[in-house]
């Protein structure tokens, strides 16, 4: 494999790209700067138009002498400028094959125009008859509504290539499609049934999400059936965009490019989907983090966002029923209940807006600073409930994506070699929590102060001298990657674990300075804990070396012994191998949902 790939380079994509070899890129996906004044970290977004016109001229003949003759092209770009690039690109020896909508909803309210909702994604090939596009693979094909709604015999099995309309949340907002000015209720903000609901097969069934004041309208065609026919006729990219892109316009070991960097969210895409990649990127902060991101994913790992093709659409209505359940309400109560839940609403977002510091509502919660300015903030608006209402419903109304309009321009960064010397602890106090009935969930216990407080505690037991910021946010990328774990670790065979020896023996040797896994195992052979470790000196040492934290885990068995398993491996496969071994011995202390079977 070329070294020079899989990675992103730090400079200029035109010099990159010329450097080259020609014709040595099979697919190029470019999300270029708008030249509408955002603030990017090392790039002015805001030039004369000629000189930004002349400037996409180089990068995308840049682009061109890259690709292979059957080389695909795609732009992603805004209103501003998509007419003079797409021309540009044709100019330039390009075919153009789809010009597709991408409508993100949560559009950007405008002045005196209709409020953006849409940006435009420019499908380019150098030859138009020969370029790769796999539109009989399955995977990018969707089911048909003749096959999901009317159950149609004449329906093709194999589904159907999707619009050229696409119904796309931005990346940043979780939850279901919906209108800022929705009326709801409290119990109805939970996490949605698919937490990413990505992708939407019938646009008629959201025919209210297409406002009359964005500029993205749609209106359903006039069919055969219809009585009224004639008788004529916003920012990251979503990981499942990029997919249906990447999957449809290339093959695996392919070379995928994305001369704009940024996030790294093509390059991650392809690199999950078996592509090999390469980025350019100016600001040598983003090429620092794309990497981290990068270097955290596995070939094959799933893409984040609801998967395709869809397994069920939208409910369609049908005609005449009614349900005969629900009770009516007088308009005077249903006011006053409405106008409390979308006060309380506007309160616990405002709060968020005031005291956030532009972190996301997670950071808000498990870090008690923060979130000790929030509650007095809810205090003060003179909201229903109390702290562990409001942290309960910060949450709720984040799954349900309605803090998408809040910026946030701060990220709490922590890797897995950070969090190493007390993740075990986090992990410990979780799952003692929960088998104690204290709580449901880390979602409970996060939310509740005081049950917030009981778990820094515990984990400052096992692992003293860490924040409770730091133990908390553990717990939180323990359980947000709990999934992916179990699937890496179901790949796994368990390994040879080493002989069974007393933990106070095996402390007094040498212990290796490496990674590994342990189990620690108690009276009648009951295990009590599956750890993985960066260094298992470190840890080991720091966990039984230590008379207080050895006097912890005598509370569980007064005798200890210890076997364990080096490994040579990345920081994101450690969870895999602890995975694996839980799945084996089912110990009493790990956290519930790293067993595949939960």
């Amino acid at each position: 494999m070329d070294d020079r790939l899989n990675t992103i380079r730090q400079g200029d994509c035109v010099a990159g790209m010329n450097a080259l070899k020609a014709g040595s890129v099979d697919l190029i996906f470019a999300d270029p700067p708008f030249n509408i004044g955002y603030d990017y970290d090392v790039y002015q977004d805001s030039v004369a138009a000629e000189q930004y016109l002349d400037w996409s001229g180089e990068w995308i003949a840049a682009a061109h002498r890259a690709l292979k003759p059957d080389g695909t092209f795609w732009i992603a770009i805004g209103d501003e400028y998509a007419a003079e690039l797409k021309i540009a690109s044709q100019k330039i020896g390009f075919h153009c094959r789809s010009w597709v909508i991408w409508y993100y909803t949560f559009g950007v309210n405008c002045t005196k125009k209709f409020s953006r909702s849409h940006a435009h994604l420019f499908h380019f090939v150098k030859d138009p008859e020969n370029f790769t596009f796999r539109d009989d693979d399955l995977d990018n094909r969707i089911p048909s509504a003749r096959q999901l709604v009317y159950n149609d015999k004449r329906a093709n099995p194999r589904g159907r290539l999707p619009d050229d309309t696409w119904i796309i949340r931005p990346a940043d907002a979780i939850g279901e499609l919906s209108p800022d000015d929705e009326n709801w209720t409290l119990p109805a903000i939970e996490s949605p049934a698919d937490d990413d609901n990505t992708w939407t097969l019938r646009p008629q069934d959201l025919a209210d999400r297409f406002k009359s004041d964005e500029d993205t309208w749609y209106f359903p065609r006039v069919a055969g059936t219809f009585k009224e026919r004639a008788g004529f006729h916003g920012c990251q990219m979503p990981e499942q965009l990029l997919g249906r892109i990447i999957r449809a316009c290339s093959h695996e070991n392919d070379l995928v490019v994305d001369p704009f960097s940024g996030s790294a969210t093509t390059l991650a895409v392809a690199k999950k989907l078996g592509r090999q990649y390469l980025g350019f990127e100016l600001s040598p902060e983003y090429v620092k983090h794309g990497m981290s991101r990068l270097e955290g994913i596995r070939v094959g790992d799933r893409l984040d966002g609801a998967e395709e093709p869809l397994a069920s659409a939208p409910a369609t209505k049908k005609r005449g029923k009614k349900d005969k359940s629900a009770k009516p309400r007088s308009a005077t109560e249903q006011r006053y209940s409405e106008v409390q839940k979308q006060l309380t609403e506007l309160g616990v977002s405002e709060a968020y807006r005031l005291t956030h510091a532009g972190y996301s509502a997670d950071r808000l919660i498990a870090d008690p600073q923060l979130n000790e300015s929030f509650i007095d903030a809810c205090r003060r608006l003179g909201l229903m409930g109390d702290p562990r209402h409001w942290n309960r419903l910060l949450f709720r109304l984040r799954k349900s994506g309605h803090l998408s309009h809040i910026e946030t321009t701060r990220e709490t960064s922590l890797s897995w070699a950070d969090c190493d010397a007390y993740l075990f602890a986090s992990e410990i106090a979780l799952q003692m929590m929960l088998d104690e009935q204290r709580a449901g969930s880390l979602d409970e216990i996060l939310c509740d102060p005081e049950l917030a407080a009981q778990f820094d505690a515990i984990a400052g037991r096992f692992a003293p001298g860490f924040s409770p910021l730091q133990y908390r946010w553990a717990a939180l990328k323990l359980r947000k990657q709990a999934k992916l774990a179990r699937s890496r670790g179901s790949v796994l065979d368990p390994p040879r674990m080493s002989k069974m020896q007393s933990v106070e023996d095996y402390i007094a040797t040498d212990v290796p300075q490496q990674p590994g896994v342990y189990v620690i195992t108690g009276k009648a052979k009951h295990k009590l804990y599956v750890g993985e470790a960066l260094n298992l000196h470190t840890r080991l040492t720091a966990q039984f070396g230590d008379a207080n934290a050895h006097a912890n885990w005598t509370n569980f068995s007064d005798t200890l012994k210890i076997q364990t398993f080096r490994t040579e491996t990345a920081p994101a496969e450690m969870l895999a191998w602890q995975s694996c071994l839980i799945d084996r011995y089912n110990p009493r202390l790990n956290f519930h949902e790293l067993r595949t079977t939960v």
